[in-house]
């Protein structure tokens, strides 16, 4: 594995691998690296000729500083992790490489009402940030396919609402959510929890399967708020359990029967903010 941190030396490294009509899979992450981040790369391995894999812990799309600065930061762990998987490129950039004219930006992607519901609605301004530094990544790197992770199920839609205007011919492949044996979805975040706190977070798991055992057709308020009633007596400050349409995300107050729904969980764990979804049928 190569590790670069010049776009120059990327790109460059990247035309001589197109030359030879080798496709290219795209993983971008924030490092603090784990095993749902390496399904990703497994995935990009088996379909695409060149493997890159990005780390950069990006500062336009945290809306609480305090998050941004608590974020982990596991460089050497990751290397290895990415190396053993057989990722071909490490691209590790900094802030002024990756933003040289600045963090402000006069580029607005459009999203709709997407942007305005769930993470849109507790992370004011998450989600342009998000597309800000995927599109910028994409314009580096301008892969064959983008591989994302489900856990991070409404980002996924953003990301593929933006694609969908600026790169058209993208391949956005979205793999399963990785979990411990324990049912708690892999996640960065996962590494502030103490050990304790890693028992008690697997209440959302379990919330989602009682969701998913006992949904029926009509009235879901009843439903979703016995789900808040429950993280809420395990110590969660929940900030939403709610069902939507698998496709447009559009939340549900009700449901036919045969409509493709999640649920989707953000809640707070003392100062760890942990989210996950779960597809019902």
């Amino acid at each position: 594995m190569i590790i670069v941190k010049k776009i120059t030396d990327v790109q460059q490294f990247l035309a001589k691998r197109n030359a030879k009509q080798k496709s290219t899979g795209f993983v971008p992450t924030m490092g603090a690296l784990h095993d749902g981040h390496i399904s990703l790369i497994k995935a990009a391995k088996k379909e695409t000729g060149v493997v890159v894999c990005s780390i950069f812990v990006n500062p336009t799309q945290f809306n609480d500083p305090k998050d941004f600065e608590k974020y982990p930061v596991t460089i050497e762990s990751d290397i290895y992790l990415l190396e053993k998987a057989g990722c071909d490129v490490l691209f590790l950039p900094a802030v002024a490489e990756m933003y040289p004219q600045g963090l402000q930006t006069s580029l607005h992607f459009e999203l709709g009402f997407i942007e305005t519901i769930l993470e849109g609605e507790f992370r004011p301004g998450h989600f342009q940030g998000v597309c800000q530094v995927v599109y910028r990544l994409l314009e580096i790197i301008t892969p064959d396919k983008l591989f994302l992770g489900q856990k991070d199920f409404q980002q996924c839609m953003v990301i593929r609402k933006m694609a969908a205007t600026f790169f058209p011919g993208l391949d956005i492949i979205i793999c399963p959510t990785q979990r411990e044996s324990s049912g708690l979805a892999m996640s960065s975040r996962n590494k502030r929890l103490s050990d304790a706190d890693k028992i008690t977070a697997t209440a959302i798991f379990e919330t989602m399967q009682y969701v998913k055992n006992n949904i029926q057709p009509g009235d879901l308020n009843l439903l979703q708020q016995k789900a808040v009633r429950q993280l809420t007596a395990k110590g969660f400050r929940v900030d939403y359990v709610t069902i939507a349409d698998v496709f447009t995300l559009r939340l549900q107050e009700s449901w036919d029967g045969e409509e493709q729904i999640v649920v989707l969980v953000a809640a707070f764990l003392n100062e760890v903010r942990l989210i996950d979804n779960l597809i019902l049928n």
